[in-house]
């Protein structure tokens, strides 16, 4: 993976480039950024181009360059701004097969014999599981786990970092490196690392020469404070809606204005970006009109119905409804304030919408309904069942907009 395959994060790809050109290249680095952001195609993209035998000035000098190649071009070489992607370094990084890049990851226990849990069980799936996008995050990962390594009713459903894989860790650090100047480690949330991870305090504070740790998290809040005070930080930012957006309509052939919309209900996460995308033709707009509906008419058999409904959704398009109602009144609000020329770049049925809404709601509904979505949001993502979570949220907001006329038919 190239810093090009990359989604924007240009200042960070900088920093990164001038860590390793500059020799300021710490032998521990955290990758902190949210859900979505691309830390961790980052941390392979950076891996790559420290393994990559073009880009990095010290692997080309390992390769003993001969005096007679030309010198110009090894010098532009040097410089490149991405590993060169053609090397058979690159090629092997690509594949994540490289024998000087290893990988630490929560895993679990394929069965009730099986304690001596480590990363490298689970190599083959981790291989495929980021080859179809690195941007997914640790619930995808078990799930991936539990239907294609043929797990038998794991006892630690969440997966965790054991004491035998910082055993492994400490032995394949200790070897000698085979193929590169850099023997390179990244592992991904470290918040599944427990108090077994202090044996790796040593290795990471004094590691063997040329010897990299990078980690990869989401809360640092989460990550053993011995760890984290022995880390140089990288901060990824979130992605912005407008950078989610180029990359829809440029990568995924998505049209401008479904673009919009999906990058607007992504909250710079990009992995909740491809879950839109994957659920795109269903018609939310239309789901939440009948939803305000049958509310505001009090018609309980159709609430019943609808409930039903959407409750054999799954979370993640129970989500998707949620924070697209968000948006919609969000873009309500706006309406409220923003000039004419802003509104026209709207989609005309989120406008006609907005402007049905604001004429039913004041600022103070709207601000209520939003908060009342958030909680919603926030209980899903722990479980909460989901039918008494949509008759709750039925009656109030039932008792948020009452008092107003019946909206919102198309």
């Amino acid at each position: 993976m190239q810093f090009k395959d990359v989604i924007e994060q240009l200042q960070v790809k900088t920093q990164l480039k001038d860590l390793v050109q500059k020799n300021r290249l710490s032998h521990s680095l955290l990758f902190l950024g949210r859900e979505g952001s691309g830390a961790l195609p980052l941390a392979i993209a950076f891996a790559q181009y420290i393994l990559c035998e073009n880009a990095n000035s010290k692997v080309r000098k390992e390769k003993a360059i001969s005096l007679f190649e030309d010198n110009e071009k090894n010098n532009a070489l040097s410089d490149l701004s991405d590993s060169c992607g053609v090397c058979p370094s690159c090629i092997k990084v690509a594949k994540l097969i490289h024998p000087d890049l290893h990988f630490s990851y929560p895993a679990l226990k394929r069965n009730s014999g099986h304690d001596r849990v480590k990363s490298v069980d689970y190599i083959a799936e981790w291989r495929n599981f980021i080859q179809v996008t690195p941007y997914y995050n640790v619930s995808d990962w078990i799930n991936y786990l539990k239907e294609n390594a043929k797990i038998e009713s794991p006892v630690n459903k969440q997966g965790n970092i054991t004491v035998f894989e910082c055993d492994d860790i400490s032995h394949k650090l200790s070897l000698k490196a085979f193929e590169s100047h850099y023997k390179i480690l990244i592992m991904w949330m470290p918040e599944y690392l427990g108090n077994s991870g202090n044996k790796l305090l040593k290795l990471i504070e004094e590691p063997p020469p040329d010897t990299i740790f990078i980690f990869v998290a989401e809360d640092e809040n989460a990550i053993l404070p011995t760890i984290l005070s022995r880390t140089q930080l990288i901060k990824i930012a979130s992605l912005s809606d407008a950078e989610i957006a180029n990359t829809l309509a440029e990568k995924y052939n998505v049209p401008t204005d479904k673009a919009a919309q999906i990058s607007a209900m992504s909250d710079g996460n990009f992995r909740e970006a491809m879950l839109l995308l994957e659920n795109s033709e269903e018609d939310l707009l239309v789901s939440i009109r009948e939803w305000l509906n049958i509310t505001v008419k009090n018609n309980v058999a159709a609430q019943i119905k609808w409930i039903e409904d959407i409750s054999k959704k799954g979370r993640e398009k129970q989500k998707q409804l949620l924070k697209y109602f968000v948006h919609l009144i969000e873009q309500s609000v706006r309406a409220r304030y923003m000039n004419e020329k802003y509104m026209n770049a709207v989609p005309e049925t989120e406008l006609d919408f907005a402007l049905k809404l604001n004429k039913i709601c004041d600022i103070e509904a709207q601000e209520g309904l939003i908060a009342e979505l958030d909680k919603a949001i926030y209980h899903i993502e722990r479980n909460a069942h989901s039918k008494m979570l949509f008759h709750a949220l039925t009656i109030r907001f039932l008792h948020i907009i009452r008092d107003n006329s019946l909206i919102l038919v198309s």
